[in-house]
């Protein structure tokens, strides 16, 4: 694994900058208002040349352990577990403040190298600053602008000492079959969607069986998407598994979405779900399926993910078995792009259901990742095609030639033919269909897209 470097220090300093001018793209959230980050976050840092991991933390806050900076700051302490490094990070223009001081005896404490970071030095405006650092006793600090990217070399030369040298493992890339699909191998990336407060972020922690997310009773705590590597273990088989948990921020109605934060936030989690294989869209037994879950669902559908939905918080639902059916009733008419999608009740609380959740959700990418054989396909094509013709509107005959399948993830088909411009929709729904019966991509979304050929004997301009 690659060496670990968390980034410590108080609210709105630019922990989060210097994140994103490490990894080389906006990954975490930034605002001017303090306290956007939340959870821990992990990248992959490239500073010339010297390769490692780098972790985002919340600011250090001194407020009680029951509040939400307080559980805030505990995430931030535990942190350091394992880590090879740490970057303290003040600003520089506003000089060493009692939480600083704070921090810096707090990191004494501890057995783990510390890089000074003075962020915000442009200019000489951080001059006095710096030099009231030196009262922290953790050594020189570096001028740096996490913004302008000003002094990367420094944090390079203190950074290469603690950090070079250690084992570094190169990710592999995605292994590929003859045709050039994505192989369903490898972790299997899920996310878990839906409206603020349904339990994503704990029912994460459950599956890892720790506190690594930051959850309570206030709607709206998590604001950037976390990606977590984890390996299960399956029940049944005993094979362990690795998995990519990504957690994310809670979509409400977009009308009232108002604040800049958490449009920031939903567009993040938006993101999540193009960067994913399969999409859990988590429901709250409490409230049932609402408009909004079906909007979330439509999206990822629209996104070309495969969608499960998982209707948590089981373990205090009232009526269960209508509960069950009633949201089941209302997928069928409400996902028509889409039938069977998968439906399981889980508990974040109790761990009710998790492991048969996670156990389908490896069935349904293998189902996402399928590929037809060209001559088994058009088998199918011409078999369906005898059953029920295509229509000739107007007199005029509609010729489908053959299918073949262009792409998987999700599956993508292309029929050839000619005046497929006058095939009506619901024969495409037809074939369509078929597909989802008869070839088992039964729960998936299916892209299907008509080309017709150019006649030889057609004028030209």
């Amino acid at each position: 694994m690659l060496p670990q470097v968390i980034i410590i220090g108080r609210p709105n300093v630019g922990k989060s900058t210097l994140f994103n001018r490490l990894i080389g793209k906006k990954l975490a959230l930034v605002d001017d208002q303090p306290g956007v980050t939340r959870d821990r976050r992990f990248g992959e840092a490239h500073l010339l040349g010297l390769d490692f991991t780098i972790v985002d933390t919340a600011g250090w806050e001194d407020e009680d352990p029951d509040t939400l900076p307080g559980r805030m700051r505990a995430q931030t302490e535990i942190s350091v577990e394992g880590a090879t490094a740490a970057l303290f990070v003040f600003d520089g223009r506003a000089g060493v403040t009692p939480l600083d001081e704070e921090v810096a005896r707090w990191l004494r404490e501890k057995d783990l190298p510390v890089v000074l970071v003075a962020n915000k030095a442009e200019g000489r405006a951080a001059q006095d600053g710096i030099m009231e650092a030196y009262s922290l006793g953790l050594g020189d600090p570096i001028p740096f602008s996490a913004e302008h990217g000003e002094g990367l070399v420094d944090l390079f030369e203190a950074l290469r000492p603690l950090i070079d040298g250690a084992d570094v493992e190169e990710p592999a890339g995605p292994e590929l079959d003859e045709h050039g699909d994505v192989i369903a191998s490898g972790p299997l990336k899920l996310a878990i969607v839906g409206r603020p407060n349904a339990g994503k972020s704990t029912l994460i922690n459950r599956l890892l069986g720790e506190d690594r997310l930051l959850t309570g009773p206030e709607a709206g705590i998590t604001r950037d998407s976390i990606a977590i590597d984890w390996q299960w273990t399956d029940p049944k088989s005993g094979e362990t598994r690795d998995i990519r948990l990504i957690d994310t921020a809670g979509m409400r109605k977009k009308a009232r979405v108002t604040e800049k934060l958490e449009k920031m936030a939903v567009a993040d989690a938006r993101h999540a779900v193009d960067f994913a294989e399969v999409v859990v869209l988590l429901l709250d037994a409490t409230l049932g399926l609402e408009h909004q879950d079906l909007k979330i669902a439509d999206l990822v559908l629209q996104e070309g993910r495969a969608l499960m939905i998982a209707i948590n918080k089981w373990d205090v639902a009232e009526d269960p078995s209508g509960l069950f059916n009633g949201i089941r009733e209302a997928l069928g008419d409400g996902l028509s792009q889409v039938k069977g999608v998968p439906l399981f009740s889980v508990s974040a609380k109790t761990g009710k259901g998790l492991d048969t959740m996670l156990g389908a959700a490896f069935d349904l990418r293998e189902t996402w990742s399928k590929r037809v054989p060209t001559a088994g396909l058009n088998r199918w094509f011409d078999d369906a095609l005898a059953a029920n013709p295509p229509p000739a509107p107007g007199g005029k005959r509609i010729k489908l030639r053959y299918i073949t399948q262009i792409k998987t993830r999700p599956p993508s088909f292309v029929i050839f033919g000619s005046r497929l411009e006058l095939l009506p929709a619901s024969y495409e729904r037809y074939l369509v269909n078929g597909l989802r019966r008869e070839l088992g991509f039964s729960s998936v979304p299916i892209r299907l897209t008509l080309r017709s050929s150019k006649s030889p004997y057609a004028k030209k301009d």
